[in-house]
C-alpha cells in the first residue's frame, strides 16, 4: 500500500512550483530587472536634458 497522503499539502507544493515555474518562464520572456529599468531610464532623461540643452530656439 502507499504512503498516506496530506492532499492539502500536497496541493499547496504543486500550487508553489507553479507559481515558480510561471516566474521563471516570464523572467525569461520579459528578462529584465526593476534596476535595470530605471538605469535606462535615469540615463534617457539625462540624454534628453543635454539634447534639449543644446537647442538653439526653445520651445515656450
Amino acid at each position: 500500500m502507499g504512503d498516506v497522503l496530506n492532499l492539502r499539502r500536497q496541493r499547496r507544493r504543486r500550487a508553489r512550483e507553479e507559481a515558480r515555474e510561471e516566474g521563471e518562464r516570464n523572467r525569461a520572456q520579459h528578462g529584465r530587472s526593476s534596476a535595470e529599468e530605471a538605469v535606462d531610464r535615469a540615463r534617457k532623461e539625462r540624454d534628453d536634458a543635454r539634447h534639449e540643452a543644446h537647442r538653439l530656439d526653445r520651445p515656450r
